[in-house]
C-alpha cells in the first residue's frame, strides 16, 4: 500500500515498534495471569485472577467497577480514556475463566519454549487479556487514546455466561463496536459464529420383568431411540444447522424393561431464524408409545453471530491496518460461540478472534505463538484508536 493510516499522529509501524518494545513485560503479565489458575467453578481462584488484572488496570490509570457475584467469579468492568458526548465507547470483551481445573499447571506448566507460551488458559484467553492491556498502554502513553474504552472481563464464559450475559448486553448497548479477545481462527479474525443450544431429552417408561411381564412394560430406551432418530433428522448442513446427540444413558439391569432413559443434545445454528425453528420442533416432540412420557429441558443459549454489514466494515478497516504492517488478514466463520454472539445479536458491530494465535484450546497442549503477539497487539491498538 502507498498510503498509511495514522492513529492520531502515530502510523501503524510505530504502534508495531512500540508493541515489540513492550513484549517482554507483556509476556510477564500474561504468565502472571496464567499461573493464577481460574476454572469457571472456583470463585476464590477467579476473584484472585480478577484482582491481579485490577492492579494492572489501576497502574494504567483505569477506572474499575466490580460486578460482585455470590456463586461465580466477580465480573470486571474497567474504563479508560475520557467519556465523550459525541462518540460512543468501544468495548473490549473477554473472560478470565478457563476449562482447566486447579492443579493443571503441574501437568502443563506455564513457560516460553520453542516460540510458544504454554500453559492452561494461554490461548483461551489470557493472552488476549494481556494484549488488550498492552494495547491500551500503548495508546495512553502515545497520547492518542481520544475516546473511552471499556474492558469487560467475564468469569463464566466457559459455562455459558449465566450471570455475566446481562452485564455484557447492558454495556454493549452503550458502545459503537465490540472487539472480542478470543483466539484467532488460524490467523483470521472471525466475522461469524454459530449460535448454540443444549437440550436434555428425558423419557419415563414403565418397568417390568423382561421375561415374565414383557407386555406390561414400556421401554424408555426404545422410546428414546425414536426421539434420537427424530431430532437427528433436523440437521441441515446446507443451512449450517446441526443437531448432535452426544450423551445418552438408560436402564439398569438386563432383565428389567427400563423405565427411564435420557440424552443430551448439542445444537448449532448459523441463522437466528433456525434457532426459533429448532426450539419449536423440540417443544412439539411427542412420545411414539403413549405409555411413555417425554420431558424436555433446555433451549438456545447463545444466538448466532451473523455476518452483518457493520461487522464487515470493522473487518475491512482491520484488514487495511494489518496490511500496513505486513499482515494479510483474512476473515473466518466458526461453529463455536463466544460472548460476542450476545453483542452481535443486539445489532452492535462485533469483530471476534482478535486475540492470540496458537493451538490446543481446552487441551493439554494449549499454547500461543509468541511471534504473533506484537503484530496483533499493534493491530488491536490501531482498531481501538481508529474505530
Amino acid at each position: 500500500m502507498n498510503e498509511t493510516t495514522e492513529i492520531g499522529n502515530l502510523p501503524m509501524r510505530a504502534l508495531l515498534a512500540g508493541a515489540r518494545k513492550k513484549q517482554l513485560a507483556q509476556l510477564h503479565l500474561i504468565e502472571e495471569l496464567v499461573r493464577i489458575e481460574s476454572p469457571s467453578d472456583d470463585k476464590a481462584a477467579l476473584d484472585l485472577c480478577v484482582s491481579a488484572v485490577v492492579a494492572h488496570v489501576l497502574r494504567l490509570g483505569g477506572r474499575v467497577k466490580l460486578h460482585k457475584q455470590r456463586e461465580w467469579g466477580n465480573v470486571l468492568e474497567a474504563r479508560f480514556g475520557k467519556k465523550s458526548r459525541t462518540e460512543k465507547p468501544v468495548l473490549l470483551l473477554g473472560h478470565l475463566d478457563t476449562v482447566h481445573p486447579i492443579g493443571a499447571l503441574k501437568m502443563m506448566p506455564c513457560r516460553v519454549h520453542n516460540g510458544r507460551l504454554w500453559g492452561p488458559g494461554t490461548l483461551d484467553m489470557k493472552v488476549g487479556v494481556g494484549m488488550a492491556l498492552t494495547a491500551i498502554e500503548l495508546l495512553t502513553e502515545a497520547g492518542v487514546l481520544k475516546r473511552e474504552v471499556v474492558l469487560l472481563l467475564n468469569s463464566d464464559e466457559e459455562v455459558g455466561s449465566p450471570v455475566s450475559r446481562p452485564i455484557t448486553e447492558k454495556i454493549a448497548k452503550e458502545c459503537a463496536a465490540v472487539f472480542v479477545l478470543e483466539p484467532a481462527q488460524g490467523l483470521a479474525y472471525k466475522t461469524a459464529r454459530k449460535g448454540t443450544g443444549n437440550w436434555r431429552i428425558g423419557v419415563k417408561g414403565i418397568a417390568a420383568h423382561a421375561g415374565v411381564d414383557f407386555e406390561k412394560g414400556a421401554n424408555a430406551i426404545v422410546e428414546l431411540a425414536h426421539a434420537v432418530e427424530a431430532v437427528s433428522g433436523w440437521t441441515d448442513l446446507k443451512r449450517g444447522l446441526t443437531v448432535s446427540v452426544d450423551v445418552i444413558s438408560g436402564g439398569g439391569k438386563t432383565n428389567v424393561i427400563p423405565d427411564a432413559a435420557w440424552a443430551e443434545v448439542d445444537v448449532r445454528v448459523a441463522r437466528k431464524v433456525d434457532g426459533a425453528r429448532v426450539e419449536k420442533k423440540f417443544a412439539g416432540l411427542r412420545a411414539k408409545n403413549k405409555r411413555c412420557e417425554i420431558e424436555l429441558t433446555g433451549g438456545i443459549n447463545r444466538p448466532p453471530m451473523e455476518r452483518t454489514r457493520g461487522t464487515v466494515q470493522l473487518f475491512e478497516r482491520a484488514r487495511a491496518l494489518a496490511a500496513e504492517i505486513g499482515i494479510d488478514l483474512k476473515e473466518a466463520a466458526t461453529g463455536g460461540a463466544s460472548d460476542g454472539n450476545f453483542t452481535s445479536a443486539l445489532g452492535i458491530p462485533t469483530l471476534d478472534g482478535m486475540g492470540a494465535v496458537g493451538e490446543g484450546a481446552h487441551a493439554r497442549h494449549e499454547s500461543a505463538l509468541v511471534e504473533h503477539l506484537a503484530p496483533r497487539t499493534a493491530l488491536l491498538a490501531g482498531m481501538i484508536a481508529g474505530e
